[in-house]
């Protein structure tokens, strides 16, 4: 399997897009650092789901936006499974309202948790994916980081500046073999997108007339932590149907 002897370390993993992301990654043969807040039982089952496959998996419960607990996580990690060789930054949250309305409360938390855990996960797998060589690194951006979005621009701005963030990455660690890439979904079928029906007019914006699934971003979240993408790094990769076109 392609990555057979592999751990991936995915935050966000207990549902949705990191739920999908990490299944795909042990399908695949890696072992999975689940990395989660909130309730423990969502952790739990995709935990279940992925010894399933043959996989090892554990469960961590760390806030990204808390550099300390990254760093003990990481090193929890690295302990129980021996290293990281995949970082998977899916973490994310939304907080909604025009500018002229918006807190910066919800502001400052979906910075913190979309673009800072980012940033804190990373640096925290920095010098170990350094020393190796080799890591990959994919961050879970979004067309709202390509084209903004009414009503999102906290959202906008973080996942654009994972955007900045990972070119930057990509250029201080690609001559360690490290590669650093994101992916920008439209729209998906996730518990973030669960009132966008069919019939729903942003759908006639997206030329293939549909919304994605979760299957299709992990697919090639895949293909970026396996070694066909070995040449590949500071590159954004939009799975949106043509929405962004």
């Amino acid at each position: 399997m392609k990555l057979e002897g592999k751990i991936a370390l995915v935050t966000g993993a207990s549902q949705g897009l990191g739920k999908a992301i990490a299944l795909k990654l042990a399908e695949n043969g890696a072992d999975v650092a689940i990395i989660f807040v909130g309730p423990e039982q969502p952790a739990l089952e995709t935990k279940g789901e992925i010894e399933a496959l043959g996989r090892k998996a554990v469960c961590y419960e760390c806030d990204v936006r808390d550099e300390q607990a990254v760093e003990d996580t990481v090193a929890a990690v690295k302990k129980d499974l021996g290293k990281v060789d995949i970082l998977v930054n899916n973490a994310g949250v939304t907080r909604d309202g025009l500018m002229v309305t918006m807190k910066d409360a919800d502001y400052d938390m979906v910075l913190d948790i979309n673009l800072k855990g980012a940033f804190h996960m990373i640096r925290a797998c920095y010098r170990d994916f350094m020393r190796k060589r080799s890591g990959k690194i994919i961050n879970i951006s979004s067309i709202a980081g390509l084209v903004g979005n009414v009503g999102q621009v906290n959202y906008a701005a973080s996942k654009a500046g994972l955007i900045g963030l990972s070119k930057s990455v990509a250029k201080e660690l690609g001559s360690r073999g490290v590669c650093c890439n994101c992916i920008a979904p439209g729209f998906i079928e996730t518990a973030m997108t669960k009132d966008i029906k069919e019939d729903n007019p942003l759908l006639v914006q997206v030329p293939m007339r549909k919304m994605g699934t979760p299957e299709d971003v992990a697919n090639v979240a895949l293909f970026l932590a396996s070694p066909e993408s070995d040449y590949i790094t500071g590159e954004t990769i939009r799975v949106d149907g043509g929405l962004a076109i």
